[in-house]
Protein backbone atom coordinates (compact mmCIF):
# COMPACT_ATOMS: atom_id res chain seq x y z
CA UNK A 1 0.00 0.00 0.00
CA UNK A 2 1.50 3.35 -1.05
CA UNK A 3 1.68 6.64 0.82
CA UNK A 4 -1.42 7.91 -1.03
CA UNK A 5 -3.60 5.60 1.07
CA UNK A 6 -2.54 7.59 4.14
CA UNK A 7 -2.82 11.05 2.58
CA UNK A 8 -6.09 11.91 4.37
CA UNK A 9 -4.88 10.87 7.81
CA UNK A 10 -2.91 13.38 9.82
CA UNK A 11 -2.21 11.14 12.79
CA UNK A 12 -1.18 7.95 10.95
CA UNK A 13 2.32 7.38 9.60
CA UNK A 14 2.62 5.95 6.11
CA UNK A 15 4.75 2.78 5.60
CA UNK A 16 7.66 5.00 4.50
CA UNK A 17 7.51 6.92 7.79
CA UNK A 18 5.85 10.08 6.52
CA UNK A 19 2.96 12.17 7.79
CA UNK A 20 1.73 13.01 4.33
CA UNK A 21 -0.50 15.93 5.38
CA UNK A 22 2.60 17.77 6.65
CA UNK A 23 4.20 17.35 3.23
CA UNK A 24 1.05 18.79 1.67
CA UNK A 25 1.29 21.75 4.06
CA UNK A 26 4.89 22.31 2.94
CA UNK A 27 3.67 22.18 -0.68
CA UNK A 28 1.18 24.95 0.16
CA UNK A 29 4.06 27.03 1.53
CA UNK A 30 6.14 26.36 -1.57
CA UNK A 31 3.42 27.75 -3.86
CA UNK A 32 3.09 31.10 -2.09
CA UNK A 33 5.10 34.34 -2.54
CA UNK A 34 8.65 34.41 -1.24
CA UNK A 35 9.68 35.72 2.17
CA UNK A 36 13.20 35.97 3.59
CA UNK A 37 15.24 37.01 6.59
CA UNK A 38 18.82 38.21 7.11
CA UNK A 39 20.64 38.49 10.42
CA UNK A 40 23.13 41.38 10.56
CA UNK A 41 25.64 42.34 13.23
CA UNK A 42 23.31 45.00 14.65
CA UNK A 43 19.83 43.73 13.81
CA UNK A 44 17.63 41.52 11.67
CA UNK A 45 15.74 42.21 8.44
CA UNK A 46 12.70 40.29 7.22
CA UNK A 47 11.11 40.95 3.84
CA UNK A 48 8.39 39.51 1.62
CA UNK A 49 6.71 39.86 -1.73
CA UNK A 50 3.28 41.46 -1.45
CA UNK A 51 1.87 41.13 -4.95
CA UNK A 52 -1.89 41.50 -5.16
CA UNK A 53 -3.91 38.92 -7.15
CA UNK A 54 -6.18 41.74 -8.30
CA UNK A 55 -5.29 45.36 -9.02
CA UNK A 56 -8.47 46.53 -7.26
CA UNK A 57 -7.30 45.23 -3.87
CA UNK A 58 -6.16 47.98 -1.49
CA UNK A 59 -2.57 46.90 -0.76
CA UNK A 60 -2.53 48.87 2.51
CA UNK A 61 -4.97 46.33 3.97
CA UNK A 62 -2.64 43.37 3.28
CA UNK A 63 0.17 42.57 5.73
CA UNK A 64 2.86 39.92 5.27
CA UNK A 65 4.60 40.59 8.59
CA UNK A 66 3.41 41.19 12.13
CA UNK A 67 4.57 42.13 15.61
CA UNK A 68 4.60 39.32 18.18
CA UNK A 69 6.09 41.42 20.97
CA UNK A 70 7.91 44.74 21.06
CA UNK A 71 11.23 43.12 20.15
CA UNK A 72 10.02 40.28 17.88
CA UNK A 73 8.50 40.34 14.41
CA UNK A 74 7.46 37.54 12.07
CA UNK A 75 6.95 37.11 8.31
CA UNK A 76 5.31 34.18 6.55
CA UNK A 77 4.93 32.21 3.35
CA UNK A 78 1.70 30.25 3.01
CA UNK A 79 -1.95 30.75 3.91
CA UNK A 80 -2.80 34.21 5.29
CA UNK A 81 -5.68 33.05 7.56
CA UNK A 82 -3.42 30.47 9.21
CA UNK A 83 -0.79 33.16 9.78
CA UNK A 84 -3.39 35.41 11.41
CA UNK A 85 -4.35 32.65 13.88
CA UNK A 86 -0.71 31.93 14.75
CA UNK A 87 0.04 35.63 15.30
CA UNK A 88 -2.91 35.85 17.71
CA UNK A 89 -1.71 32.80 19.64
CA UNK A 90 1.91 34.04 19.66
CA UNK A 91 0.93 37.49 20.96
CA UNK A 92 -1.06 35.85 23.73
CA UNK A 93 1.99 33.81 24.81
CA UNK A 94 4.21 36.92 24.70
CA UNK A 95 1.70 38.87 26.80
CA UNK A 96 1.44 36.08 29.37
CA UNK A 97 5.22 36.12 29.74
CA UNK A 98 5.28 39.91 30.14
CA UNK A 99 2.53 39.89 32.75
CA UNK A 100 4.46 37.27 34.75
CA UNK A 101 8.04 38.57 34.48
CA UNK A 102 7.55 42.27 33.54
CA UNK A 103 9.96 41.97 30.62
CA UNK A 104 9.77 41.06 26.94
CA UNK A 105 9.81 37.37 26.12
CA UNK A 106 13.22 36.06 24.88
CA UNK A 107 13.31 35.44 21.13
CA UNK A 108 14.17 31.74 21.46
CA UNK A 109 11.29 31.19 23.87
CA UNK A 110 8.61 32.75 21.66
CA UNK A 111 9.95 30.60 18.81
CA UNK A 112 9.57 27.46 20.94
CA UNK A 113 6.03 28.54 21.89
CA UNK A 114 5.07 29.06 18.23
CA UNK A 115 6.68 25.76 17.21
CA UNK A 116 4.82 23.93 19.99
CA UNK A 117 1.49 25.32 18.80
CA UNK A 118 2.22 24.19 15.23
CA UNK A 119 3.42 20.76 16.38
CA UNK A 120 0.26 20.24 18.42
CA UNK A 121 -1.74 20.51 15.19
CA UNK A 122 0.16 17.55 13.69
CA UNK A 123 -0.93 14.91 16.20
CA UNK A 124 -4.56 15.68 16.96
CA UNK A 125 -7.62 14.28 15.24
CA UNK A 126 -10.06 16.66 13.57
CA UNK A 127 -7.47 19.34 12.76
CA UNK A 128 -4.92 19.95 10.01
CA UNK A 129 -1.37 21.33 10.05
CA UNK A 130 -0.94 25.07 9.64
CA UNK A 131 -0.22 25.86 6.00
CA UNK A 132 2.52 28.38 6.76
CA UNK A 133 6.24 28.58 7.41
CA UNK A 134 7.44 31.44 9.59
CA UNK A 135 10.61 33.49 9.80
CA UNK A 136 10.87 35.02 13.27
CA UNK A 137 13.20 37.99 13.78
CA UNK A 138 14.06 39.39 17.18
CA UNK A 139 16.60 41.14 19.37
CA UNK A 140 17.18 40.49 23.07
CA UNK A 141 20.06 40.18 25.55
CA UNK A 142 21.61 37.51 23.31
CA UNK A 143 21.67 39.89 20.33
CA UNK A 144 19.96 39.63 16.93
CA UNK A 145 18.33 36.29 16.10
CA UNK A 146 16.54 34.76 13.11
CA UNK A 147 14.54 31.53 13.25
CA UNK A 148 12.46 29.46 10.85
CA UNK A 149 9.41 27.47 12.00
CA UNK A 150 7.84 24.86 9.71
CA UNK A 151 4.30 23.36 9.70
CA UNK A 152 5.70 20.27 11.43
CA UNK A 153 6.72 22.37 14.43
CA UNK A 154 10.43 21.99 13.65
CA UNK A 155 12.50 25.15 14.08
CA UNK A 156 16.04 26.26 13.25
CA UNK A 157 18.21 29.32 13.71
CA UNK A 158 19.56 30.94 10.54
CA UNK A 159 22.01 33.63 9.45
CA UNK A 160 19.90 34.17 6.32
CA UNK A 161 17.12 32.12 4.74
CA UNK A 162 14.19 32.26 2.33
CA UNK A 163 10.84 30.46 2.28
CA UNK A 164 8.05 30.27 -0.30
CA UNK A 165 7.81 29.92 -4.06
CA UNK A 166 11.31 31.07 -5.01
CA UNK A 167 13.04 29.89 -1.84
CA UNK A 168 15.69 27.71 -3.51
CA UNK A 169 16.98 30.43 -5.84
CA UNK A 170 16.66 33.09 -3.15
CA UNK A 171 18.60 31.00 -0.61
CA UNK A 172 21.32 30.34 -3.19
CA UNK A 173 21.55 34.09 -3.85
CA UNK A 174 21.76 34.78 -0.10
CA UNK A 175 24.57 32.24 0.30
CA UNK A 176 26.61 34.17 -2.26
CA UNK A 177 25.83 37.63 -0.85
CA UNK A 178 25.81 37.01 2.89
CA UNK A 179 28.68 38.21 5.07
CA UNK A 180 29.07 37.74 8.82
CA UNK A 181 30.17 41.39 9.06
CA UNK A 182 27.04 42.65 7.30
CA UNK A 183 25.29 45.56 9.03
CA UNK A 184 21.60 46.37 8.95
CA UNK A 185 21.69 48.81 6.00
CA UNK A 186 23.59 46.28 3.88
CA UNK A 187 21.12 43.60 4.95
CA UNK A 188 18.17 45.71 3.77
CA UNK A 189 19.83 46.23 0.38
CA UNK A 190 20.59 42.50 0.13
CA UNK A 191 16.99 41.61 1.02
CA UNK A 192 15.69 43.85 -1.77
CA UNK A 193 18.18 42.44 -4.28
CA UNK A 194 17.18 38.89 -3.31
CA UNK A 195 13.48 39.61 -3.81
CA UNK A 196 14.27 41.22 -7.18
CA UNK A 197 15.99 38.02 -8.36
CA UNK A 198 12.75 36.05 -8.59
CA UNK A 199 10.25 38.87 -8.84
CA UNK A 200 7.82 38.79 -11.75
CA UNK A 201 7.38 42.33 -13.06
CA UNK A 202 8.63 45.61 -11.62
CA UNK A 203 9.35 45.84 -7.92
CA UNK A 204 8.14 48.92 -6.06
CA UNK A 205 7.35 50.18 -2.57
CA UNK A 206 3.80 48.80 -2.70
CA UNK A 207 4.49 45.18 -3.66
CA UNK A 208 7.17 44.31 -1.09
CA UNK A 209 7.20 44.56 2.68
CA UNK A 210 10.24 44.99 4.94
CA UNK A 211 10.51 44.77 8.72
CA UNK A 212 13.54 45.57 10.85
CA UNK A 213 14.56 45.05 14.48
CA UNK A 214 17.71 46.86 15.65
CA UNK A 215 19.72 47.32 18.83
CA UNK A 216 16.90 49.39 20.36
CA UNK A 217 15.00 46.06 20.46
CA UNK A 218 11.93 47.46 18.72
CA UNK A 219 10.51 45.75 15.64
CA UNK A 220 9.21 48.18 12.99
CA UNK A 221 7.83 47.84 9.48
CA UNK A 222 9.33 50.22 6.96
CA UNK A 223 6.82 52.60 5.40
CA UNK A 224 6.31 52.60 1.60
CA UNK A 225 8.16 55.96 1.50
CA UNK A 226 11.18 54.44 3.27
CA UNK A 227 11.17 51.43 0.95
CA UNK A 228 10.96 53.77 -2.04
CA UNK A 229 14.06 55.62 -0.79
CA UNK A 230 16.00 52.32 -0.62
CA UNK A 231 14.86 51.37 -4.10
CA UNK A 232 15.94 54.77 -5.42
CA UNK A 233 19.38 54.37 -3.79
CA UNK A 234 19.86 51.05 -5.56
CA UNK A 235 18.98 52.24 -9.06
Amino acid sequence: MGDSAYSFSLTTFSPSGKLVQIEYALNAVGQRPTALGIKATNGVVIAAEKKMPNTLIDETTVEKSALLSENVGVVYAGLAPDFRVLVHKGRKKALEYYQTYKEQIPVSQIVVEMASIMQEFTQSGGVRPFGVSLLVAGYDAKGPQLYQVDPSGAHWGWKAYAIGKNSVNASTFLEKRYSAEMEIEDAIHTAILTLKEGFEGAIDENNIEIGVVKEDQKFVRLSPAQIKDYLTEME
